[in-house]
């Protein structure tokens, strides 16, 4: 298994399980508008893709946007996106995936990495706490939908 920055090579099969993902969430399929989805960020380079492959097939990716802290005037990252197929699961692509994503925010110099997961998503928070990441305890974060 290895972990490498997606490119617009990889697009079609990314696609297909970016809309997994989306499923995974509660969201209707829409292949298409992933593909859309996608190709509009790695045209505009507005998000990092990072893959996990395996026997010539993706298995996972995680994807991180840039954000930027005024107060510390540094750049961070936010891992928005962390998923791997459902039949490759404890393989250890999930792991390989933070990995890379921690390598990347060290390269760019990053202040951190943030991220947030379901309440009921009990293993992603163990993996995301065996690998550093810890709740915030400090600050409420809100949301308004529009």
């Amino acid at each position: 298994m290895l972990t490498y920055q997606a490119t617009m090579q990889d697009l079609p099969e990314l696609a297909v399980l970016f809309d997994q993902y989306r499923q995974f969430y509660g969201q209707s399929a829409d292949l298409e508008g992933a593909l859309q989805f996608l190709k509009e960020r790695f045209i505009h380079r507005q998000s990092v893709i990072f893959v996990a492959k395996s026997e010539d097939q993706l298995i996972g990716f995680t994807q991180l946007y840039p954000t930027f802290s005024s107060i510390s005037m540094q750049s961070s990252w936010i891992l928005n996106d962390l998923y791997v197929s459902e039949a490759c699961r404890s393989f250890g692509a999930g792991q390989l995936l933070l990995d890379a994503a921690k390598q990347y925010g060290e390269q760019t110099e990053a202040k951190g990495i943030e991220l947030s997961t379901a309440i009921d998503n009990k293993v992603a928070q163990r993996l995301y706490g065996r690998n550093g990441y810890e709740k915030d305890e400090v600050y409420f974060h809100y949301y308004r939908k529009l």
